[in-house]
């Protein structure tokens, strides 16, 4: 089975999927709901040289164990792999590279591990969705790697992925999307951070007009910027303080840390000049799961 026909199986899964497990496919996909209401059990430890492990009925399950040493981001993309593996009616399966990425587009790849990674994609990003956010961040068809950074955040994906499914979404050529799969994020994280240097892990959320009443899925150490002229961030929750770059374009912004527990959320509001009112929007703490179902955020 090539890439192709593996992605033609999993987008149609991933929508029988979305219907039977009421995703809305014009937002932010929560993943780990997602196990749920498929009456999958759910578990994640730390699992040194493993993504995850899907559990078939046929080894007493379905259930999924997830490693919880990875972050919020990968762990997402992991859920939604063990997803696939059970809605296309996998054998119990362990996922143990580190880096898929790295056996993008090899051979190496079982047809079970082929579609179950393609349905990660399909599920994760809908084409609503993704159309949504587009619009949101610029008007339509991304121009820039930015553009792709961005939509990312708002999906909770992957760079390097979601360039890879903008293509199969036949929003992006292929040239263009090989040329940005090269640049490295931290890279696009400090341009859109007015060239600051960032940790490693911390992921930038971009706040524009359009933000408002969207929702920021972000976790600790991940950093919210106002890219709108002159706009202050007027309301801040606990578990948000403001953040001081050291680029060489300073902008407002404001960090998140543990005090934002996982699964909790606050108002944000922005002050902003040319606006009667001030922005609002949400955020939320999307942490990675530990531990068993049961205590994971709803």
């Amino acid at each position: 089975m090539n890439w192709a026909l593996a992605h033609r199986i999993a987008s149609i899964a991933a929508v029988q999927a979305h219907r039977d497990l009421g995703i809305d496919r014009t937002q932010y996909v929560h993943v780990h709901r997602a196990l749920g209401a498929a009456d999958v059990i759910g578990m994640a430890q730390p699992m040194p040289r493993l993504f995850g492990v899907y559990f078939s009925p046929a080894d007493k399950g379905p259930a999924v164990m997830l490693n919880a040493s990875l972050n919020a981001v990968t762990q997402r993309h992991t859920a939604a792999h063990e997803l696939g593996h059970h809605r296309l009616g996998h054998r119990t399966a362990a996922d143990e590279e580190l880096d898929p990425a790295l056996r993008w587009g090899n051979g190496s790849w079982p047809e079970e591990e082929k579609t179950a990674e393609a349905f990660a994609a399909w599920f994760l990003m809908p084409l609503p969705a993704v159309r949504a956010a587009l619009e949101r961040i610029c008007g339509g068809r991304p121009s820039s790697p930015e553009h792709v950074y961005r939509v990312a955040r708002e999906l909770g994906t992957s760079y390097a992925g979601t360039v890879r499914h903008l293509v199969n979404l036949r929003l992006l050529d292929a040239g263009r999307a090989d040329q940005w799969s090269k640049i490295p994020p931290a890279g696009l994280r400090s341009s859109l951070a007015g060239g600051t240097s960032l940790p490693a892990h911390a992921q930038v959320h971009v706040i524009t007009a359009a933000s408002a009443g969207q929702t920021v899925y972000a976790d600790a150490g991940d950093v919210l910027v106002l890219h709108l002229e002159n706009a202050v961030f007027d309301v801040l929750p606990k578990g948000l303080q403001p953040w001081t770059s050291d680029g060489a374009t300073p902008l407002a912004s404001a960090v998140v840390s543990d005090e934002l527990p996982p699964g909790g959320q606050g108002l944000i509001e922005v002050a902003v000049p040319t606006h009667g009112a001030a922005l609002r929007l949400t955020v939320v703490r999307e942490a990675p799961r530990a531990g068993v179902d049961e205590t994971w955020p709803a």
